[in-house]
């Protein structure tokens, strides 16, 4: 009996059931070998993974190469049930060379059996399926991008994620694809919010009358108008949600969703090599913003504007103007190069933002200008820059980890991080935003069924309680994925594990070089908490942190979608 792997692959779960998918698979597969006397004993097979990631990239796929190189695998050759799903382009001809090596046999179904190494058409073959397959994925890009400029620019249909400020989402119709509404997917509307759709057309009126962005900000925080992420808390948790920042007055005036055209391709995707030495590592995709000659807008409006399309325009030549007018233009911004040890680990306690690295007289310094970026506020008294120096925190942070993590008192550390894991799990920010949003969706369904007994149109009514029931639905995916994706609470035995991969703590960051230092710190997963008027540093460490699965914090951006 010859001993097989079995190696697959499935794209996203939105696109297809992985099971399914891993089943048919491995049924090809199956009935390649079987015949032959063989036997599945392994399996890896990697979903939610882009085909274009190499192998290298691939969780499972990277286990599969890194297993060849045991004498003990365990199996005698490998086998692939879909070549299209698996190979994508050259990657091929950059992984058989491997297998080659290793002398473990590599069976396809196209080819009856084992590649042959030197049947040139056995490689010709696998060269046109990589081929195949980026085309097919090619071809999917242009289709799905055309299908989205048309019904933009053609139907003006709302393609998805969160309504902008000012507007909120209102049911439009079943969906026009059968598959798609007999599934429950539904077309959906943006209409004015009566809330915030004011502050729009106060911001612009402000604009155009000669206030720049902090001053708009100012004044709309003193006139205790919630900024947006104080407007819609259970998707902005993430964020402070205390006042208006210039950040956000900017991304309102040049929003032309406001004119009440439908406006895409503001963004789009760009790959990029990761590693411009090591090409076979393939790329990475970024989001990369369009210039305005090639944004698509529709050819009507189709939602109630809130400003005319004339003060837009004016909004956008102001804004170049005023550029312009800058006698000195602001400098680059170049990434600095200074091992900031604390990097990223150091908060302002006041606005609980990390603070930035900052070299001044000599000396590296972390500061906080939280004014220069909102509107102050009195919920938080904050003055202009705060600034605290590195060597006043990093010898006595030294002499704190050497301390808690001595011989004598490790058993005590260990219980108290396993016990901080434990809280910090009950308590994770998506679960709460999951949370709340379930109990606002049974609150309005409550309200809308009380409305139908009141004689409220049915079918208006109907449809209200549909979209909500949707966004519950996919709270409680989201709080169920969350819950089950998270990685299970350490136990003491593993902290203990890693950190006696830290070895002698005390010896290393004795002799360690600030770049080691980062690591290290970021090993015990270090936060600290710098309170300026107490002129104090406070410090968690939740090792855990480094092997534990989150969502996106801004939770499902389209959840009226599913």
């Amino acid at each position: 009996m010859t001993r097989f792997a079995f190696a697959g692959r499935c794209s996203t779960e939105d696109l297809q059931d992985p099971e399914t998918s891993k089943n048919w698979q491995l049924l090809r597969a199956k009935g390649l070998i079987e015949p032959a006397g063989g036997q599945i004993v392994a399996e890896y097979f990697d979903s939610g993974h882009s085909r274009a990631l190499p192998w290298k990239r691939r969780p499972h796929a990277a286990a599969l190469l890194q297993d060849l190189r045991n004498p003990q695998r365990g199996f005698d050759a490998v086998v692939i049930g879909e070549p299209q799903r698996t190979f994508y382009g050259n990657q091929f001809g950059n992984t058989f060379p491997l297998f080659v090596h290793f002398a473990v046999p590599l069976w396809v179904p196209e080819v009856g059996g084992p590649i042959d190494p030197d049947n040139e058409a056995h490689d010709l073959v696998m060269s046109v399926f990589g081929g195949m397959s980026k085309g097919e994925r090619n071809r999917i890009k242009i289709r799905v991008r055309t299908a989205m400029a048309s019904q933009a620019q053609l139907e003006g249909r709302y393609l998805g994620g969160r309504p902008p400020y000012g507007y909120t989402l209102q049911d439009a119709g079943p969906h026009p694809n059968p598959a798609k509404a007999a599934d429950g997917k539904r077309l959906h509307r943006l209409v004015p919010d009566p809330v915030s759709a004011p502050v729009i057309q106060r911001i612009y009126a402000e604009y155009l009358l000669g206030k720049g962005y902090l001053a708009i900000a100012i004044g709309l925080t003193i006139d205790d108008i919630p900024c947006p992420s104080a407007h819609d808390r259970p998707r902005n948790s993430h964020r402070h949600g205390t006042a208006w920042s210039k950040g956000a007055v900017a991304t309102i005036l040049t929003n032309p969703r406001y004119t009440g055209h439908e406006v895409w391709n503001k963004q789009h995707k760009e790959e990029v090599l990761l590693d411009i030495d090591d090409v076979t590592l393939g790329h990475r995709t970024k989001q990369t913003w369009n210039t305005p000659d090639q944004w698509i807008w529709s050819a009507n409006p189709v939602h109630d504007p809130l400003i005319t399309l004339q003060d837009f325009k004016a909004v956008q030549t102001e804004r170049q103007t005023r550029h312009q007018r800058r006698d000195h233009p602001r400098p680059l911004l170049h990434r600095t190069h200074r091992p900031y040890q604390l990097r990223g680990r150091m908060r302002c306690s006041i606005c609980r933002r990390t603070m930035q690295g900052s070299f001044n007289n000599g000396h590296s310094n972390y500061r906080c200008r939280y004014t220069q970026e909102y509107a102050r506020t009195a919920a938080l008294d904050h003055p202009p820059t705060l600034y605290i120096r590195e060597d006043a925190v990093v010898p006595p942070l030294d002499a704190w980890i050497s301390k808690i993590f001595e011989p004598g008192r490790l058993a005590r550390t260990l219980h108290e991080l396993q016990r901080s894991q434990e809280r910090t799990l009950a308590t994770a920010p998506e679960l709460e935003v999951a949370r709340i949003t379930i109990a606002d969706c049974d609150r309005r369904i409550a309200q809308y069924r009380a409305a139908l007994d009141r004689g409220t149109d049915p079918e208006l009514v109907t449809g209200w309680i549909n979209q909500t029931q949707t966004e519950k639905a996919a709270a409680q995916r989201q709080l169920s994925e969350t819950t089950a994706s998270r990685r299970s609470v350490l136990t003491e035995a593993e902290i203990r594990d890693l950190v006696e991969q830290l070895d002698d703590i005390t010896s290393a960051l004795a002799t360690a070089t600030p770049e080691n230092k980062q690591r290290l710190y970021e090993a015990l997963g270090l936060k600290l908490v710098y309170y300026a008027k107490e002129r104090i540093v406070t410090v968690e460490s939740q090792p855990a942190l480094l092997c534990a699965y989150s969502q996106c914090p801004r939770g499902d951006l389209n959840p009226h979608a599913r």
